[in-house]
């Protein structure tokens, strides 16, 4: 009897198991990710490669709480990375613990490879972003009906505008291009939210472009048109504008034009209406200059229009306020001239602080700034010269609270401290050197440096490697 019942119980039993289809004969693996049932840390929903961000021995795909903390996979701006938190400094949508991040700390003296001293890199953007092989000139603009804060690069091949409000998602925005031909000088101021841009290209004026088209730009890397291409002279060097007057000065043009490259002024209150009123060629030759209306110690020429002309072999102070009548002030020289290039007034106007570019190469010094103290314009004196600590060859430099931002080539950007000009000391206090090669006497490297966005985010254009933004480690 035993043995019927157990002949009945194994017959029952094989046609149970042979009449069952494959899948049903195979349920040690319920969502075929060829992970057995007991390994499956999500038995249910294929995930082969088990991921379990959290490790709380389930899977991420059947996990709501992927980063487990206490926020919902659905509701968590940032869901593999745990923020209970959730902060969101830019209201982006996406949690700050998991943004990206193009910024380099300044640590042990580098950042990415570029030496440094207490200044961070924010972000580099290369040459060929730009479709270009050569950078110079650079500017900012920021938008006063939202703070957004625009990078203006000068190229080979024209001019190059950037949204870098965060430099973390930068927007390249598109390129006016060149209004004659390929140049490596080209340079670029703003007034109104209008560029002005001149270039040593043949016959090309001076362009002017309206920065508030930026606010609309429908795709990026976009190809720009100047809203005004101003033709009543060829190419120019430099261009400055007063911000305060609605004047541009326009210098470094032909030597056989009206003025011999000596100013030409432009009345741009109208931005894309521009005339000319006049120039000035009793200085000679201009290479750079500032134009202020003044306000400085010398009382004789307060709320005067004050040029100081970086003219070759010296420096040339005018009153430009009557336009049909400029006026040479006085005239200084200094030893060892190379080439007398750019120059910047310290803020409380008393001192002028000078950049001479060939000094370092025609006599062997390291970089030499001379410094001149402007208290009587009529009788200016030299203070005293400062030397950097490389033999790199000073460029562009401007001043910002007591900062001078001196772009110096194959040394980068160098920070001094001039708060104690009045008696006779300079001091470094920081750089970044976006040339790493070398810190020779040659060209390459940083060609301009632009300090003043209020957010604190420094502008560099270097020649052989594009935009740098960067800021100071420790504001």
């Amino acid at each position: 009897m035993i043995k019927t019942v157990k002949k009945i119980v194994f017959y029952a039993l094989f046609l149970l198991v042979f009449s069952c289809s494959p899948d049903e004969q195979i349920n040690d693996d319920r969502d075929s990710d060829a992970v057995v049932n007991a390994s499956d840390n999500c038995p249910e929903t294929a995930n082969k490669d088990q991921l379990d961000t959290d490790n709380d021995g389930k899977g991420d795909l059947c996990d709501d709480d992927d980063d487990n903390d206490g926020i919902l996979d659905i509701n968590d701006n940032c869901p593999l990375i745990a923020n209970p938190n959730q902060e969101d400094s830019n209201n982006d949508g996406i949690g700050d613990a998991c943004a990206s991040s193009n910024k380099v700390p300044c640590e042990n003296g580098v950042a990415n490879g570029y030496p440094c001293n207490d200044y961070d890199l924010l972000l580099n953007m290369p040459l060929s972003t730009f479709s270009a092989y050569e950078g110079n000139d650079s500017w900012g603009w920021t938008d006063p009906t939202n703070d957004k804060e625009y990078a203006i690069m000068g190229l080979n091949n024209g001019t190059a505008f950037i949204d870098i409000t965060d430099t973390d998602y930068p927007l390249y925005l598109g390129l006016l291009p060149t209004a004659t031909e390929d140049s490596s000088h080209r340079d670029i101021k703003v007034y109104d939210n209008h560029a002005f841009i001149v270039s040593e290209a043949p016959n090309h004026g001076m362009q002017v472009f309206d920065l508030t088209k930026l606010r609309n730009v429908a795709s990026t890397s976009a190809e720009f048109t100047a809203d005004k291409n101003f033709t009543e002279f060829g190419s120019a060097h430099n261009i400055i504008i007063n911000e305060t007057s609605g004047y541009a000065y326009v210098v470094g043009a032909n030597r056989n034009s009206t003025y011999g490259g000596g100013p030409i002024f432009i009345n741009i209150q109208d931005p894309i209406n521009p005339v000319i009123e006049g120039g000035f060629s009793a200085g000679g030759y201009s290479h750079d200059a500032q134009v202020i209306t003044y306000n400085g110690p010398d009382t004789d020429y307060t709320g005067k229009e004050i040029l100081i002309g970086s003219n070759e072999n010296e420096v040339v102070l005018a009153d430009v306020t009557d336009k049909t009548n400029p006026t040479i002030i006085s005239k200084i020289g200094y030893s060892n001239v190379g080439y007398a290039h750019q120059g910047w007034f310290t803020e409380d106007l008393t001192y002028f602080i000078l950049g001479d570019e060939e000094d370092e190469v025609d006599y062997g010094n390291k970089t030499r700034t001379i410094i001149f103290d402007f208290t009587d314009l009529d009788k200016p004196v030299h203070h005293f010269n400062y030397f950097g600590a490389t033999a790199a060859i000073d460029h562009n430099g401007y001043v910002k609270n007591n900062i001078y931002y001196q772009a110096n080539y194959t040394a980068g950007v160098r920070m001094i401290d001039v708060s104690n000009t009045s008696n006779k000391v300079f001091a470094e206090i920081g750089f970044f050197d976006t040339y790493p090669n070398n810190d020779g006497a040659m060209g390459g490297g940083a060609w301009n440096v632009y300090p003043y966005f209020a957010s604190g985010n420094i502008l560099i254009s270097d020649i052989n490697r594009g935009l740098f933004v960067i800021r100071k480690s420790n504001p």
